[in-house]
Parts: C-alpha cells; structure tokens; sequence
C-alpha cells in the first residue's frame, strides 16, 4: 500500500545568500550568503560566540535592518517591508531584545501596551484585559505600574517578552534570552518559551515558531528542533539534535561546554 506524501511545513523566513550589517554600520558586514529557511512551528537555536553576529541578525530578520545583499522573505513578502499596506505582515513578527530595551520612563504596564496604541485601535477594555494576561503570563503584575528603570535585569527581559506578544506574532525572535539569569530564571524562560512553541496558555492553540540565540547551546538541547551556528561570518545549519550531539566542529562542542580551546 502506498504511503501517504509527508509534506513540508510552510516557509516563514527565506533567506538566500543574505548579506547581514552591523546594527552600528552596515557596510560593516558580521555574516555573509546566509542560507536559512525557518518553517511554521520549527524551534531553533542559533548559537555562537559574542561578537560572531547573532543579534545582527535577528535584528536584520526582524525588519530593523535590510540585509546588504541576497534576498530574505518573511511569509513571502520581500524584506525588508515598509509600505504601509504591508504592515500587516512585518507585524507578524516579533522580536525580544537581550536587555529588554524598555522605554525607561514609563512603567512596564504602559512599554506592554505601546504595540497596541501604535498599532490597534483597540478600545481601552480590550487593551487592559490583554495587557493584564501578559503581566500574569510573564508574572509581573505586582510591577505593573513600577518605571522601566526600577526593574532589575530579570524582570526587564519579561517585560520585553511581554511588549513582544502584544501583537500575537506568529514568529516571536528572542536574543539571548538566558544570558545572564540565574538557575531559576533559567527554568522560568524555558517553561514559557515551551508553552509558546505548543500553543499551550495564553496562546489558546496557535503554536508560536520561535528562534533563539544562545552562546550556550546546552540548555537548548532538549527543546529546540532545529540548531545552527556562527563562525567566521558564516551561517552553517546544524540539523536537529541528533546532528548537534554528534557534530564534530571544535566550535559546536564548544558550545556544548565541550571545547578545550577558545575562538
């Protein structure tokens, strides 16, 4: 009897031969002819070492920047999108800095709902209930009218998670979300990032695509599907992980806490 075709996930992000910038100067090229496709409901971790170019390029993924050569498309619309009509669908992703890069002068009840004045006209009952369900998702409701500025590193990181699912982005980017947390910390981004990719919660069944950057690809090794990494201005694709367990690049094993040497 034949077997029944398994068919590929749709493609989210397209990249082919992208060229990506420096956030800081973007003639200042940090990766170079990126090959990457991410498909609905996939899970990656990049990894690399600092300065190898992994927020560059969730930044240029995010729309921030446009890549300097290649092609990049996001659910197929050429990136990077600026007309208005279009909006839409740039607003389909999100992205979550290292830092939380909070407006600092406003309370983490008012940087969660700049999405929604920006973006939504939406009336304030509805406003106040979504922004009340990210702060009891991201359990920060007992800071909620608290100022950026006064929140320690921990909780600025969850109240940028929380502006970024404001929109309910379907491909949520997060860069290097467990640097610097403790063991604690730790087990909290991974149990809500766990509920994102299942679509368990707040996300009522619609799995989130996710894609995270890491210069420790150890926690990550149970979670994520897919891996890759960054070196010398390249971006080379792991598979998943199987292939990462059995990768023999000194950098992989590095990366897995299990190099001798240091790049």
């Amino acid at each position: 009897m034949e077997q029944p075709t398994s068919h590929p996930a749709p493609a989210v992000i397209e990249m082919t031969g992208v060229a990506v910038g420096s956030l800081r100067d973007l003639q200042d090229l940090v990766l170079e002819d990126v090959n990457w496709t991410v498909r609905k409901g996939d899970f990656w971790a990049v990894g690399g070492m600092h300065g190898s170019g992994k927020s560059d390029l969730l930044f240029m993924t995010a729309g921030l920047t446009p890549p300097q050569a290649g092609c990049y498309r996001l659910f197929d619309f050429e990136m990077p999108i600026f007309e208005g009509e279009l909006l839409k669908e740039r607003l389909r992703i999100g992205l979550v800095f290292e830092d939380g890069h909070l407006l600092h002068n406003l309370t983490v009840r008012e940087n969660i709902a700049l999405p929604f004045r920006y973006h939504k006209h939406a009336d304030w009952h509805e406003l106040e209930k979504r922004v009340n369900a990210l702060l009891e998702l991201t359990e920060l409701m007992h800071r909620a009218d608290v100022t950026a500025i006064n929140l320690g590193r921990n909780l600025q990181k969850r109240a940028g998670l929380a502006r970024a699912l404001a929109l309910q982005p379907e491909v949520l980017l997060l860069d290097n979300p467990l640097g610097g947390v403790d063991l604690r910390e730790l087990n909290w981004w991974m149990n809500i990032l766990q509920q994102l990719s299942t679509g368990k919660g707040i996300m009522e069944g619609r799995p989130v695509t996710l894609v995270v950057t890491a210069e420790d690809l150890r926690p990550w090794r149970e979670r994520a599907s897919r891996f890759a990494f960054l070196q010398n201005k390249r971006f080379f694709e792991v598979g998943g992980a199987r292939e990462l367990e059995h990768h023999t690049e000194a950098l992989v094993r590095e990366l897995l806490a299990e190099g001798t040497t240091k790049n």
